[in-house]
């Protein structure tokens, strides 16, 4: 079994000292698919697509120091992959229920 604590992530110093700092996303892989929680938070969706476009570009990096692997090449793989499921036809959203559990999400 994985150790959990290997998973786990910090706020950021940065972030916890920011009043007016909003979670936009939280993402886990769960039963091999993708579950989030989001908050629309921006009033254009350009905002989140330049998020998005950070997360790939630190993730990149993330791979390039965790596991060695070249930067842009990950960088690479990782758009690859958004562009798979941009173009997939079977992808969907499914809500769950919404129960208050006190998470700012």
């Amino acid at each position: 079994m994985t150790d959990a604590s290997e998973f786990m992530l910090v706020t950021p110093e940065s972030v916890a000292a920011d009043p007016d700092a909003i979670e936009v996303l939280r993402m886990w892989w769960s039963k091999n698919e993708p579950v989030m929680s989001v908050k629309p938070a921006f009033n254009d969706p350009l905002q989140f697509g330049h998020m998005l476009a950070y997360a790939a570009r630190h993730m990149a990096h993330g791979y390039a120091v965790r596991h060695n692997h070249d930067e842009t090449a990950a960088y690479n793989r990782i758009l690859e992959g958004v562009s798979e499921v941009v173009k997939a036809a079977n992808v969907r959203t499914v809500a769950e229920p919404t129960t208050n559990t006190g998470g700012n999400a």
